[in-house]
C-alpha cells in the first residue's frame, strides 16, 4: 500500500509527540535547566568569624604568651571539620552556646590572665600550649591498656591541656599519632593540639558523658548522676574536665574563672549561658 510523503510526515509527528508525552526516550527526572547548588559554608565560620575569634582571644599572640602564634583561627576551623557534630547540632542558640562553652573551657585551661590584667582577666585565653612545672609525669602505671613509655611526660598540653597516658593513648589512636611515644606533638603541632581538645570534648568516657552531649541537650542522667546532682549545664562540663579537683567545693575560684570566660564569650556570640553554671553541689565522677 502506497503512502504519500505528507501522510508519512504527519504519522511520524504523532508518534514523536506520543512518545515524548509518555517519557519514552526522555530523562523525565532531569530538569531542562540544571540548577547550581552552592557549596555549604563551614558551619563554625558562619557562627564565629576570624574577627570575632581575635576579639575573644585578645592577647593570645602577645609576646608574654608562650603560645604566641601557635593557636590560629584557620587551624581551629580545620580541626573542627574532623568533628562535624561540633557547633552544628541543634538550633542556632544551642550551637552558639556550645562553641562559647568550648572556647571558655580551653581559655581557662590555657589562661595567662590575672585579676587586674589589661582588658580584664577573661581576655587571656590560649596563652599557653603546655603545662609549666608539672608536679608529676601524669603516668598511671596501673593502666595497662595505655602503658606509659619510658621517660615520657603526659603533662597538660594543647587547648584542653590533655593529660595522663589514658587520654594521650586513645586520643592518638583516634587522630593518627602515637600519643604514648610522642606526646610532645600536641604542643608542637597546632592542628593536632586543637584536634585533641575537640576529641576530648566530643568523646564520652564512661561513666562520663561527652561535653558535647551535655551542651546540646543529649545528656541523659543515670541513677548515679541524679544522686550526685549532676545536672546538665556548663557546670557539668567542668565536672567532666576537672571535677575531681574543682567540684563539690563552695565558691571555687577555678570554677568561677571558667564561668567568667563563658559569660564573656556568650555575650560576644549573643546567646544566653543556660542554667547550672557551677558544680558546687555536684559530686565528681568516680
Amino acid at each position: 500500500m502506497a503512502f504519500n510523503n505528507s501522510f508519512l510526515n504527519s504519522l511520524l509527528l504523532v508518534i514523536v509527540i506520543a512518545a515524548t508525552a509518555n517519557g519514552i526516550g526522555v530523562d523525565a527526572t532531569r530538569p531542562s535547566t540544571p540548577r547550581r547548588v552552592a557549596p555549604r559554608s563551614n558551619c563554625i565560620s558562619s557562627l564565629i568569624s576570624n574577627q570575632v575569634f581575635d576579639s575573644i582571644f585578645l592577647h593570645k599572640d602577645d609576646t608574654a604568651c608562650p603560645a604566641k602564634n601557635f593557636y590560629t583561627y584557620d587551624t581551629f576551623l580545620k580541626a573542627a571539620k574532623t568533628f562535624p557534630s561540633f557547633g552544628s547540632t541543634g538550633p542556632l542558640p544551642t550551637r552558639k552556646r556550645e562553641i562559647a562553652a568550648f572556647l571558655a573551657q580551653i581559655s581557662h585551661e590555657t589562661t595567662g590572665g590575672w585579676a587586674t590584667a589589661p582588658d580584664g582577666p577573661y581576655s587571656w585565653g590560649l596563652c599557653f600550649k603546655e603545662e609549666v612545672s608539672p608536679g608529676s609525669d601524669y603516668c598511671d602505671p596501673d593502666n595497662t591498656q595505655w602503658p606509659c613509655s619510658p621517660g615520657k611526660s603526659y603533662k597538660g598540653r594543647g587547648p584542653i591541656q590533655l593529660s595522663w597516658n589514658y587520654n594521650y593513648g586513645p586520643a592518638g589512636k583516634a587522630l593518627g599519632f602515637d600519643g604514648l611515644k610522642n606526646p610532645e606533638v600536641v604542643a608542637n603541632n597546632s592542628l593536632i593540639a586543637f584536634k585533641t581538645a575537640l576529641w576530648f570534648w566530643t568523646t564520652p568516657q564512661s561513666p562520663k558523658p561527652s561535653c558535647h552531649d551535655v551542651m546540646v541537650g543529649k545528656y541523659v542522667a543515670s541513677h548515679d548522676d541524679v544522686a550526685a546532682n549532676r545536672t546538665a549545664g556548663f557546670g557539668l562540663v567542668t565536672n567532666i574536665i576537672n571535677g575531681g579537683l574543682e567540684c563539690g567545693i563552695v565558691n571555687d575560684g577555678r570554677v568561677n574563672d571558667r564561668i567568667g570566660y563563658f559569660k564573656r564569650y556568650a555575650e560576644i556570640l549573643k546567646v544566653d549561658t543556660g542554667p547550672n553554671l557551677d558544680c558546687e553541689h555536684q559530686k565528681p565522677f568516680a
